[in-house]
């Protein structure tokens, strides 16, 4: 494991350090994950598409659970909503 000091400037923005960015190439995609005290950081190529699939999920189902707390749902039947569930 190699580890390395950064810092965040006032826009965001943090630089890799050089010695942790050896494969990876200007203009590659990275995946950032918050989790509790953690930033990961992936690199978007490496990742299956089950994943890809997995973080679109948790991010609807946040936004569905925020809407819920908002007080903006709907009640509907079983069948109407096995309908909706069906169009993701």
């Amino acid at each position: 494991m190699q580890v390395a000091i950064t810092k965040m400037s006032s826009k965001g923005q943090v630089v890799i350090p050089a010695e942790l960015r050896e494969d990876i190439k200007e203009g590659e995609k990275l995946l950032v994950i918050r989790n509790n005290g953690q930033i990961i950081l992936k690199k978007a190529s490496g990742l299956d598409k089950q994943l890809k699939e997995d973080i679109e999920f948790a991010k609807r189902t946040e936004e569905a659970w925020k809407s819920y707390d908002k007080g903006e749902f709907k009640s509907m039947k079983t069948e109407d909503f096995l309908k909706e569930l069906d169009k993701w």
